[in-house]
């Protein structure tokens, strides 16, 4: 039948702010939706609250509102729009759980809105834990042994019933909200009232606990007709007990037998067709007992899933563009795999001949106070994805993509580590464990000793224990001792430069210089989902030490873009909104582009959106194993945060053209000794300060300076490592517990109850083009990431306007960097002050560029190329304010007290638009859904009493983005 001819508008909701458990997978899924959609002439309206996202850029959607995801709004833009159907997969658990209240409300009766993609008895026996339990069994299949209890009473009667430890779970909630294991009666009481919290209404599971057991995933697609296929096996590697988000997950399943995954897969068939999900993605989780070989079901999530984002980039299957199509009348049998250019169509199962390994990223270092046990409930902020042609390559590649200074397995044991302490890290699940796994092996402990203690798998185990086997036999060698053939073995295993060169007691050129001598390069192999069966033209492609290499550039002039790898707090989906706009523009320029990332649940990483796609490590060796192969015109390190800038340097020492900024350049602006005489010799305003490399330095500073101060390290991100200290015991503390790395630590007067300021610009090298100039509602003391924002500015005078424009012009110049500019300043009795330069994009580039339809990507683009800006091309004017507020994802640390500081904390953001500054304000609140976190002390009294006066008095109005349309007030 193809497409449902009677389907000519579809509404999409987002999955709203970035929190721990939903993340910028949902952009990947939301954009894949719209261009699907927009390919088969639908008009696609869509709804997000978050600015940072690439599904809410003007030009995708024919109408964009970023407004709040609530019923109020959500029914004034179906009733302004009047859809034909509602799309609410994409969008995580806020979307789904959104449609369901529009169902039930009857607000798509009302304007004749159907649900597509999910039925709302779907939804409901698939999220309800009770019917979901009850239609597994008629099923003849397994759960594991539960009861629900409806109040805090029934939960006490019923774990009479039960043997500690016991598994609570919530109904319609992700990232494991309310989730938790009891291994007492004591921790069961305050897990059971924490649940109900978040849903009394349907009660909460109380599960017979199976910690230990394997547990496993299969992504399944299923069209109308009933045709099914798995898109991938996951294996996690980490047992029962841990969240999947925060597990290190393996594709394809490797230790399942083929009888336990025909089982697995049979049932996952039989679970469709009981829930009547005939369009789409599903995610169904199942658990293995080791000893027994019982298999139970976990649960279903009928949408797609934060595994399909991960799936989608293992298997090169794209789940959400498919899942649309299907979701709109075609069957998966009508329907090509882009990859093989249509030589196979969407029904054939994704075949893999290489072996991907996800490993999560966690910031345990912003929450000292938090626990970092690993449970049920989810603590990552982000992942990475590593390809190899064995297990043992992508997991090592997956451990250096984490950008925590790893270079492989290394050590976390000091002379002072006990076999005690060894055992405690084994037992106790955290995000250091797999390495405390390496450190046993190394210690002398057994695949059965290590086994007893973490119940993960023995195959897995026996695969590490070579891994360290391998590194004790080259310890005692030299690099001109080791063959060629051993070489090659050990990068065949995955074993990176730098963590051979710590092993051979050597540099890493130096390893580099071997290699390139005896000519043991990578080859680069293609992702196809078949197998090879099938040629593709898709340069999809990842490393791997093997004879034939399969890149096959091309001569064209290209671009490689280097990507912003995890998501971390401070370092997220906004920057990878940059990177992929600048793939939009290159491609406009007619340059070949070429990305490199390591995360899978971005925009950037789906094949589509650039010409050629590494998934690599960011790493130099990995960079310039690429460059030498696909010799690239220029390599942009503008637009990935922190993590290109720290690579430049070695890149530009190895020969590598940057585009728009040199290593120099960048010392310049992050360097604070450097930074701090840059500005004295412009005559620029400062706060009173100085630098310091060592303790006893710092302690005669501050005696100079005076209390408060604030450090400031160098090359930082995301506020790391700055703190206002008030006294000598928290000076003291600072140097204690911070690594100064040698750089230089700024020293500087804290100006209290001062104004902060921030600016986007882009700068030519002689002209520069202030996107907005950003006020915070807080005063300085909060991290601009995590302060209320808005544009444009409120009283601050022509003068001081003029002051920020020349104080970029001037800086820009002498900075002569071409591309990004982003400058934090602070204002105090009038007087202005430049606080840092950060030589590149920053995470408020999204948000800008909506407030103002300012194309600032394109533009900082051209620059970087050598083009000139045209200043002469007027603004339009309107009359809107914008507002942008952190969210947090304090909820999953309830142990920590929530308080903000000069170090980022939020995990995303959302806009409002109004009218007013008041009605943009507000509608931030609605579309935050959470109470604001500060100090009043810390706030513009000004600013903030007239945000929270005469509330009931605002009237809130709809706003589409255009690009191009709205200006400055």
């Amino acid at each position: 039948m193809a497409k449902d001819p009677s389907i000519k508008s579809v509404l999409i909701i987002g999955a709203g702010p970035i929190i721990i458990g939903q993340a910028c997978e949902f952009d990947y899924s939301g954009t894949q939706a719209v261009f699907a959609l927009k390919e088969e002439g639908c008009r696609v309206i869509l709804v997000n609250s978050n600015p940072a996202t690439i599904m809410t850029d003007p030009n995708l959607a024919d109408a964009t509102y970023i407004e709040p995801i609530t019923l109020e709004f959500l029914e004034k833009i179906i009733e302004k729009e009047r859809p034909d159907v509602l799309l609410p997969t994409m969008g995580g658990q806020t979307a789904l759980n959104c449609a369901l209240k529009l169902y039930e409300t009857g607000i798509l009766d009302k304007f004749n809105v159907r649900l597509i993609g999910v039925s709302p008895k779907t939804i409901e026996k698939a999220e309800d834990r009770e019917q979901f339990k009850q239609l597994v069994h008629t099923l003849g299949l397994k759960t594991p042994r539960s009861e629900i209890a409806y109040t805090f009473d029934d939960a006490i009667k019923i774990s009479k019933n039960f043997k500690f430890p016991l598994m609570i779970r919530t109904s319609f909630t992700l990232g494991g909200n309310g989730a938790g294991i009891a291994h007492m009666e004591e921790k069961f009481s305050a897990l059971c009232q924490r649940a109900f919290e978040y849903d009394s209404k349907r009660g909460i599971l109380l599960e017979k606990s199976i910690m230990g057991w394997k547990e496993y995933e299969l992504e399944v697609m299923c069209d109308r007709v009933g045709n099914c296929i798995i898109i991938c096996s996951i294996e996690n590697i980490d047992p029962i007990g841990i969240h999947t988000g925060d597990s290190i997950t393996v594709a394809p399943a490797q230790t399942l037998t083929d009888k336990e995954y025909q089982f697995m897969r049979n049932a996952s068939f039989a679970l469709m067709k009981a829930l009547e999900m005939k369009t789409g993605g599903c995610n169904v989780q199942f658990a293995l007992d080791p000893k027994t070989g019982d298999i139970v079901v976990i649960e279903v999530n009928p949408r797609v899933s934060r595994s399909s984002a991960l799936a989608s980039k293992a298997t090169g299957f794209p789940i959400a563009k498919i899942a649309t199509k299907l979701a709109i009348g075609y069957t998966l049998d009508e329907l090509k795999n882009d990859l093989t250019q249509g030589a196979i169509p969407a029904s054939f199962e994704p075949t893999l001949d290489y072996v991907v390994v996800k490993m999560p990223r966690f910031n345990f270092d912003k929450f000292p106070e938090a626990d970092s046990t690993l449970t049920t409930q989810m603590k990552s902020v982000g992942e990475v994805m590593a390809v190899g042609r064995s297990f043992q390559e992508a997991l090592q590649k997956a451990l250096r993509s984490l950008e925590r200074g790893l270079v492989g397995f290394d050590s976390k044991l000091t002379l002072h580590t006990t076999l005690e302490e060894i055992i405690l890290n084994l037992k106790i699940p955290s995000s250091d464990r797999i390495l405390y796994i390496a450190d046993a092996f190394r210690a002398g402990f057994s695949v059965e000793d290590i086994y007893h203690y973490t119940f993960i798998d023995s195959w897995f185990l026996g695969e590490i224990e070579d891994l360290i086997l391998l590194e004790k036999s080259i310890l005692s060698q030299k690099i001109e001792e080791l063959s060629t053939s051993s070489m090659r073995l050990l990068k065949e295993k995955g074993f990176s430069d730098a963590r051979l060169a710590q092993l051979l007691n050597t540099s890493e050129k130096q390893l580099r210089d071997y290699r390139s001598h005896h000519k043991i390069f990578p080859a680069f192999k293609r992702i196809d989902s078949c197998a090879g069966e099938f040629p593709t033209k898709t340069a999809y492609l990842y490393s791997s030490y093997e004879e034939q290499c399969e890149a096959y550039p091309t001569d064209q002039e290209k671009i490689l873009i280097i990507g912003s790898g995890p998501n971390r707090i401070g370092q997220g989906l906004e920057f990878d909104y940059s990177c992929v706009h600048a793939a939009f523009t290159l491609k406009e320029l007619g340059y070949e582009t070429i990305m490199v990332n390591c995360n899978p649940s971005t925009v950037s990483t789906d094949y589509t959106i650039s010409d050629r796609l590494y998934f690599e490590p960011l790493t130099v060796e990995t960079l310039l194993s690429i460059i030498q192969i696909e010799k690239p015109k220029g390599v942009i390190v503008q637009l990935g945060g922190q993590t290109p800038l720290h690579l430049a340097e070695e890149l530009e020492k190895s020969g590598v053209n940057l585009l728009g900024i040199s290593s120099s350049q960048i010392k310049l602006a992050e360097d604070r000794n450097e930074f701090k005489q840059l500005l004295k010799k412009l005559n620029l305003p400062q706060p009173n300060n100085e630098t310091f490399v060592t303790k006893e330095q710092a302690h005669n500073l501050v005696k100079k300076i005076g209390y408060p101060v604030v450090l400031r390290p160098s090359y930082i991100l995301g506020g790391r490592g700055i703190q206002i200290i008030q006294t000598e015991h928290e000076l003291n503390d600072y140097l204690e517990t911070h690594d100064l790395n040698g750089y230089p630590v700024l020293i500087e007067e804290f100006l209290d109850n001062a104004l902060e300021i921030e600016v986007d610009a882009v700068s030519d090298g002689s002209q520069v083009f202030i996107g907005a100039i950003m006020q915070q509602l807080e005063f300085t003391g909060i991290h601009s990431g995590d302060s209320c924002c808005f544009i444009s500015p409120r009283g601050l005078g022509d003068h001081i306007e003029k002051q920020i424009y020349d104080c970029t012009l001037k800086l820009s110049k002498a900075l002569q960097i071409k591309g990004f500019i982003n400058i934090q300043f602070a204002i105090k009795n009038n007087q202005i002050f430049i606080i840092e330069v950060n030589p590149r994009a920053s995470r408020t580039v999204p948000y800008v560029a909506k407030s103002t339809g300012i194309p600032l990507v394109k533009l900082a683009i051209q620059c970087m190329l050598g083009y000139s800006l045209n200043l002469s091309k007027e603004k339009a004017e309107n009359h809107l304010y914008t507002v942008k507020i952190p969210v947090f994802s304090f909820d999953k640390f309830p142990e920590i007290t929530p308080q903000k500081g000069p170090e980022m904390l939020s995990t995303g953001e959302v806009m409002g638009t109004g009218a007013s500054l008041k009605e943009a304000f507000f509608k931030t609140k609605l579309a935050s859904g959470q109470k604001m976190i500060h100090q009043n002390e810390l706030y513009d009294p000004f600013l903030f009493e007239s945000f929270l006066s005469e509330k009931e008095t605002i009237t809130y109005e709809l706003y589409t983005l255009q690009e191009g349309l709205l200006g400055f007030k």
